[in-house]
């Protein structure tokens, strides 16, 4: 979500009401949770002098532990889980304040140009990434589910465990129903990819993730989640890889 954000203000300089009504035209659609509908309200925040609360937020994330011990155990069960500890190392690299706005000065690279297109085929482009990208997250995560279920004789019930996150959790989101759902077509399916629903998602955006990665590398702005998805996705589909 923060990448996707960091995409559209840069590269389409838009502001805070823009991309507050964006993304609350996002929440009513595949990509309906409750992280998508409170970043709409983030947007329009603002501070007691008048500030957009967003603007003058430090970039500087720190961690309460969970995402490293998921990554943690991923490592252990010797599961992919790009996309979470992607995002760890992310909140790791932003607290480097200091040594970043130094390197900001002194290293070389592309910068944001003016962009020059479709904004609204853009912003629907990342649009379609973001939720590619869930997927693929999502797909890692239920994946490790199952190997940690295996390693230990757990007997996890994965459809059942997907309903849990609907009720309540910070992930809480519309789109847990269609995990339940490919569970409960097929309870014994390797990668949830594979299931039809998601296969036919990742058809028909996957493009658009590739696309909006390569922009990203163009033009200096840092997606690593986004990167993870795709190179999984490609390896994951590979039958040979090097």
């Amino acid at each position: 979500i923060a990448e996707a954000y960091s995409l559209l203000k840069c590269s389409l300089k838009l502001n805070n009401k823009e991309l507050a009504k964006i993304f609350s035209e996002w929440n009513k659609g595949e990509l309906s949770s409750y992280l998508i509908d409170i970043t709409k309200d983030i947007f329009a925040k603002k501070d007691e002098a008048g500030h957009y609360l967003v603007d003058v937020i430090l970039d500087e994330a720190n961690n309460k532990g969970t995402g490293k011990w998921t990554s943690q155990s991923a490592l252990e069960l010797g599961e992919p889980l790009s996309l979470i500890t992607e995002s760890v190392f992310a909140r790791y690299l932003s607290s480097l304040k200091k040594q970043r706005v130094f390197a900001s000065k002194v290293l070389s690279g592309p910068q944001v140009k003016a962009f020059e297109g479709s904004k609204v085929e853009f912003v629907e482009k990342v649009r379609r990434a973001l939720y590619m990208g869930k997927i693929v997250s999502y797909a890692q995560g239920f994946s490790q589910l199952k190997a940690a279920s295996t390693e230990n004789k757990w007997n996890l019930n994965y459809g059942e465990i997907a309903k849990i996150f609907r009720a309540g959790c910070i992930i809480r989101a519309q789109f847990l129903q269609k995990i339940s759902d490919a569970y409960a077509d097929n309870a014994n399916i390797a990668n949830l990819l594979l299931a039809p629903y998601f296969k036919n998602i990742a058809d028909k955006y996957q493009q658009d993730l590739r696309d909006v990665v390569t922009y990203a590398v163009q033009h200096g702005i840092p997606t690593p989640t986004f990167s993870a998805a795709i190179a999984y996705y490609d390896s994951y589909r590979s039958a040979v890889l090097p």
